[in-house]
C-alpha cells in the first residue's frame, strides 16, 4: 500500500510543469532510509524517503514519505518561500495510522492576524476551502498554540474511510497546491528592510514550532533512533537557522 504516492507524483509533476524547478541538496543519509519494526508476523519494513526542490521564488519544496504498510503511510509536504517574498507556507500533512487518518492542508501564514495579508492570501482560498469543507468536515480539537500559523483557510480532518482520501483528500490536495502556484506566479520581490526583517522573523517562528513539535519525532525516533532524527529534522526538514548560520560564517 502506498496510499499518498499519487498526491506526491502529481505535486512533483506540477511543479515541474509550472516552475523553473531545480534539485535542492538532501544531506548525506537522508535521501532514504529503512527500519523493520515489529515481529513475526506483524514485522514491516518502513521506509522513509525524502525529496527537495527549489525555485527562483521558493528556497525549499521538500518532501518526506513513510511507507510502513497499512498502518503507517506518510506524507508531509512543505514549501518555504524565499525570504524576499511574503508569501505563505504550502503546508500538507497526510498521515494514516490504525485509528484512521489525519489530514492537515494549508497555506501557513507568516501574518495570521494581518488584515492585509489576509485579504492577499487566505480571502482568495476561502472558496476553494468551503467547497471541500462539506466533505472533509472539522477534524476537532486542535492545540491553541499552534493556532497562530494556520489560516482560516486551514482544512483538518479525520476520514474514516481510505475513499475519502483516494478522493475528497485528493481533490483539494491539487486544489490547493494548484491555488498556491498561483500566488508564486503572482509574487513580487519584497524591498522595503523593514518587512524583510518581518519575513525572516516570522519564518524562524514558524520553523522553530514545527521543530520543536514535529509529531514525527516519537515514529522517527523509534525506526532510526535520536541522532539521526534529530538531524533528519533540523538538517533537512526545518533547515532556515541552520541555513541562516553557516551564511554568517
Amino acid at each position: 500500500m502506498t496510499l499518498y504516492q499519487p498526491f506526491l507524483d502529481y505535486a512533483i509533476a506540477l511543479l515541474q510543469e509550472r516552475l523553473n524547478l531545480q534539485p535542492y541538496p538532501i544531506p548525506t543519509g537522508f535521501e532514504s532510509k529503512q527500519a523493520t519494526v515489529g515481529k513475526g508476523k506483524h514485522q514491516e519494513e518502513v521506509l522513509t524517503t525524502s525529496y527537495a526542490y527549489q525555485s527562483p521564488k521558493l528556497r525549499q519544496i521538500r518532501a518526506a514519505h513513510v511507507q510502513g504498510g497499512n498502518s503507517l503511510q506518510v506524507l508531509n509536504f512543505v514549501i518555504f518561500p524565499h525570504l524576499n517574498y511574503d508569501l505563505p507556507f504550502f503546508g500538507a500533512d497526510l498521515v494514516t495510522l490504525p485509528g484512521g487518518h489525519l489530514i492537515a492542508l494549508d497555506m501557513q501564514p507568516l501574518f495570521r492576524d494581518d488584515l492585509d495579508y489576509q485579504a492577499k492570501y487566505t480571502q482568495p482560498i476561502l472558496p476553494i476551502f468551503q467547497t471541500h469543507q462539506q466533505h472533509l468536515p472539522w477534524g476537532g480539537d486542535f492545540p491553541e498554540e499552534a493556532q497562530p500559523f494556520f489560516s482560516p483557510a486551514f482544512l483538518w480532518t479525520r476520514p474514516q474511510q481510505t475513499e475519502v482520501v483516494e478522493t475528497h483528500v485528493f481533490a483539494a490536495f491539487k486544489d490547493y497546491l494548484q491555488a498556491y502556484l498561483d500566488f508564486v506566479d503572482q509574487a513580487q520581490p519584497v524591498t522595503n528592510s523593514k518587512y524583510l526583517a518581518e519575513i525572516e522573523q516570522a519564518q524562524l517562528r514558524y520553523l522553530r514550532y514545527r521543530a520543536e513539535k514535529d509529531p514525527a519525532r516519537g515514529m522517527f525516533t523509534r525506526f532510526y533512533g535520536t541522532e539521526w532524527t534529530e538531524e533528519y529534522i533540523h538538517g533537512f526538514l526545518f533547515d532556515l537557522e541552520r541555513k541562516l548560520t553557516s551564511a554568517i560564517k
